[in-house]
């Protein structure tokens, strides 16, 4: 709370521009969840105590860090542009103010049930003569 308030300004806590923060990286197609903070962090995120993946600086400049999970087979650094975009965009609209630097590390990729990984495919001969009949084209 600043001693001497102005009027027509308000007053954003830390904590409020963490939520409009992860607000904004959840959205994003890709994003599985927060890394880092090993079990300790998990509980602590499960309590509504620690801010696991995502720390935000206001002095003496805007700046965020995230560690993030992204699904496996996604390109991550479409993921990490989107999230970056996505991050500048609300904290530009609802603060007023873009971050100074987005930083953005990738913990790991996860495996969302669903969609099968992909396997490694088996070494393939160049096509034959033979191989061009079977496949049951017109072309010669």
């Amino acid at each position: 709370m600043t001693a001497a308030p102005i009027p027509g300004r308000s007053l954003a806590t830390s904590r409020a521009v963490r939520e409009l923060v992860r607000t904004a990286v959840l959205s994003v197609y890709g994003v599985s969840g927060f890394a880092g903070g090993g079990r300790v962090g998990r509980l602590l995120d499960r309590a509504g105590f620690g801010n696991r993946g995502c720390r935000v600086t206001l002095e003496p400049a805007l700046v965020v860090d995230l560690d993030l999970l992204v699904a496996y087979g996604l390109p991550v650094a479409e993921v990490a542009r989107q999230v970056e975009s996505a991050v500048r965009y609300t904290l530009g609209h609802a603060v007023g103010q873009e971050p100074e630097r987005v930083s953005i590390r990738i913990g790991r990729l996860r495996h969302e049930h669903g969609i099968a990984p992909l396997r490694d495919a088996p070494p393939t001969s160049e096509p034959g003569t033979g191989d061009l009949a079977a496949s049951g084209t017109d072309v010669a």
